[in-house]
């Protein structure tokens, strides 16, 4: 693993990738006031009962840390919501990614890759990242919303704002560099909001055959989601719906860089494909923690955590748990059984994950065909993310 580290030099922050950790599963950040979670099934036990451990972290956080900004609203925020009210909302959606709804945009997924590939191939250069694990899922979820793709610099723009900052929460510190950081993602937050709320107000005058539509004219108990609720909604799906992919796709690119081997293999049996992707998911898991706040005092890994309590829940350490995978820091897409957190776990299991794993298999698929080997550039580093919470290349020079 050191071998990777330094090949790649992955940042410090992502400290589940340097190597087995030697301290309890569960420990207290006295200098945040933060719990951390790192252990597999105290990970697993936390995302299988959402009433002791809620997603609603925002109750926990001290105003003082939060944007000043009426603008600045949560509601809608799915990853935000506790039962009974998630599972009305994520209803809303679910049959927009059903198996065989997603199972349908394969075609449509190979042609924008191609389309891609073909544009890189006249620049003369191919850069992942850039080339085709952003823009091609950004082209699919934006055409299932309704929203321009041709917008795609401006999402890019909008996510590189919120998520590629190397911010760190603490409860106990006062708040100078960290309201600075909540203040920052004020304008670009404001921006995304004012876009999509003139794309469902559109929609209200003019309906079509799209997921925005289907959130405008939605109803919960008899009543028509509130406007900033539409957004928020459309927001996190615009935004996870194409941030997972892209680091999905860097993340497998980049396995298969480190162990040639492998490479090897799926290219002689592609039906290995979606077993390499499901290695990458716990290899270089791609959102690699999640908030939760406790409801009650619970005991969880040997240690009592207190009620109203903020916990980093670190699925990229558990997913590195020796007690649920035997040699964690091997890349082993035989791996079986491999039950990663990759996508999580429980109400809040990813709900894109089903067309996430379709563009990793499709567009890895036709690169295999495309490249004969799939190798970065030691004169170009590959780029990693700075921010903690996220395992992904921001930068990936193939040769």
């Amino acid at each position: 693993m050191a071998d990777i580290v330094e090949r790649y030099n992955i940042p410090s922050q992502h400290f589940w990738l340097h190597g087995p950790r030697s301290g309890r599963p569960v420990e207290f950040d006295a200098g945040s006031g933060i719990w951390n979670v790192y252990g597999y099934p105290e990970v697993q036990e936390i995302l299988s009962d959402p009433a002791t451990f809620s997603s609603d972290t925002m109750r926990v956080i001290p105003k003082h840390l939060m944007p000043e900004s009426e603008e600045f609203s949560m509601a809608g925020f799915i990853t935000q919501i506790d039962p009974p009210e998630h599972g009305k909302l994520r209803k809303l959606v679910s049959s927009a990614f059903t198996r065989k709804v997603v199972a349908d945009l394969e075609p449509r997924i190979a042609a924008i890759t191609d389309d891609l590939l073909d544009a890189a191939g006249d620049r003369g250069r191919f850069e992942l990242v850039t080339d085709l694990a952003y823009p091609l899922p950004v082209i699919v979820i934006a055409e299932l919303l309704g929203v321009p793709s041709s917008d795609r610099a401006l999402f890019k723009q909008w996510a590189d704002a919120l998520f590629q900052r190397d911010a760190k929460i603490s409860l106990t510190e006062p708040a100078g560099e960290q309201r600075v950081d909540m203040q920052a993602t004020l304008k670009p937050w404001k921006e995304m909001t004012d876009y999509l709320a003139g794309h469902a107000a559109e929609r209200r005058r003019q309906p079509r055959a799209d997921l925005l539509t289907k959130l405008v004219e939605a109803e919960v108990d008899g009543e028509r989601l509130p406007d900033d609720q539409v957004v928020n909604f459309a927001i996190i799906l615009l935004l996870a719906g194409h941030i997972t992919t892209t680091m999905l796709l860097g993340n497998t690119v980049l396995c298969l860089d480190a162990f040639p081997e492998q490479q090897d293999r799926v290219r002689a049996d592609r039906a290995s494909i979606p077993a390499v992707i499901e290695e990458s998911l716990r290899f270089f898991t791609p959102f690699a923690a999640l908030g939760r706040s406790t409801t009650r005092d619970v005991e969880l890994g040997g240690v009592t955590i207190p009620a109203d309590q903020l916990l980093m829940v670190w699925l990229g350490a558990a997913n590195r748990d020796p007690r649920q995978f035997p040699d964690p820091d091997v890349f082993d897409p035989a791996r079986d059984p491999n039950p990663h957190l990759g996508f999580g776990r429980g109400i809040h299991f990813c709900l894109g994950a089903p067309l996430a794993r379709l563009e990793g298999r499709v567009a890895l698929d036709i690169l295999l065909d495309r490249f004969g080997s799939l190798r970065t550039d030691p004169d170009d580093p590959v780029d990693f993310m700075p921010t903690p919470t996220m395992t992904g290349v921001r930068r990936l020079p193939l040769i």
